[in-house]
């Protein structure tokens, strides 16, 4: 992996090179192997245009050709993908992937997801969604960028992204949504954010610190309430990655000071929220969510709405039926063009909604 891609080299059995594998795009390859006296061999690929496909390459000549496909109704061929490196704020070079339809306008009106993780030394490698695909279908862009707190450059960058460095974590994914919006890619009014998981805390820290960059946050089961996340199920274990409260007075207070929760400010126009989380999550448990979500509806004081959508008998993701997906990204899509201005809805529907 090179700059958060596969990068496929050829050797001999000397150790010499023989040639660097033309892979069918950006994205991510594995599953390279066979045995000596073989001529040919298989590997997947996937981008987030490509579905997960098998390609056959022959070992002499270097040529890789399909071999099968996922038959969907998406044709990758009209999308693109473009690595781009941007400067964060201490100078820092972060790769981010942008990806969206070709022809696409550099005109700043662009419904945009950012999405971003940063943690726990994962990373974030180009996959294939069909939730993604249908986001580009409608003619939005699709971004992530390799933050901080991942694994994309080793320990070192892991470590740049954990306890009191966490902060760039959050200037990273600030900084890429300012990319966005220089580039003309997107602008504020046009601008979603979205996490899970840790990266429910980055979508939480980002608009509570930069509430006017985004039009739109979409924070999902998340953990919200830092100075006390390590008292809740499994929280202690993810101590390694933030440190707790109950460390020092210094680590208090760093963490005090990006904590969701505890950093929803009264007089601040916040961008529209929806807040996910399932009633039985017992990684990261709703309660963080639900605090979260209350203190944004007490103190917003812009127009924007603040909303909670809870799934019942579900838990923290993995596992959820095909028929719940659909419902939830609906939900989201919906909500995410909606307050971006777009005709999204019903009239009827649309004019009860706003009273």
């Amino acid at each position: 992996m090179v700059d958060a891609v596969s990068q496929i080299k050829q050797y001999d059995y000397d150790g010499n090179l023989v040639r660097e594998v033309e892979l069918p795009g950006i994205g991510s390859a594995g599953g390279f192997g066979a045995k000596k006296e073989e001529t040919e061999l298989y590997y997947s690929f996937t981008n987030y245009t490509t579905p997960g496909s098998i390609y056959k390459y022959t070992i002499e000549s270097g040529e890789s050709e399909l071999f099968r496909k996922p038959a969907i109704n998406f044709n990758p061929e009209n999308y693109e993908s473009k690595q781009v490196f941007y400067t964060s704020k201490d100078g820092t070079k972060v790769p981010m992937i942008i990806t969206f339809k070709k022809g696409l306008k550099l005109n700043g009106k662009n419904p945009t997801i950012l999405y971003g993780y940063g943690g726990f030394n994962i990373s974030l490698t180009p996959s294939f969604s069909i939730t993604n695909a249908i986001w580009m279908e409608m003619g939005g862009v699709y971004a992530v960028p390799n933050l901080r707190g991942g694994g994309e450059y080793g320990k070192e960058w892991h470590d740049a992204g954990t306890k009191l460095q966490k902060q760039n974590v959050f200037d990273d994914f600030i900084a890429a949504a300012e990319y966005l919006i220089s580039e003309n890619y997107t602008s504020s009014d046009y601008l979603a954010v979205r996490g899970g998981s840790n990266g429910g805390l980055l979508v939480g820290a980002a608009m509570t610190q930069r509430p006017d960059l985004m039009q739109v946050a979409l924070p999902a089961v998340g953990v919200m309430d830092m100075l006390r996340y390590h008292t809740f199920t499994a929280g202690a274990g993810w101590a390694y990655d933030y440190g707790t409260s109950e460390d020092s007075k210094e680590m208090f207070d760093y963490i005090k000071g990006y904590s969701p929760v505890h950093n929803v400010k009264a007089g601040t126009k916040y961008p529209a929220t929806l807040v996910t989380t399932g009633d039985h999550d017992d990684r990261v448990v709703p309660a963080h969510s639900f605090k979260f979500a209350a203190e944004l509806q007490e103190k917003q004081a812009g127009d924007a709405p603040v909303l909670i959508r809870i799934e019942t008998d579900a838990g923290h993701g993995a596992g959820t039926p095909v028929s719940k997906q659909i419902e939830q990204t609906a939900d989201i899509f919906a909500f995410t063009l909606y307050n971006m201005g777009f005709d999204v809805l019903p009239e009827k529907t649309k004019s009860e909604i706003k009273g």
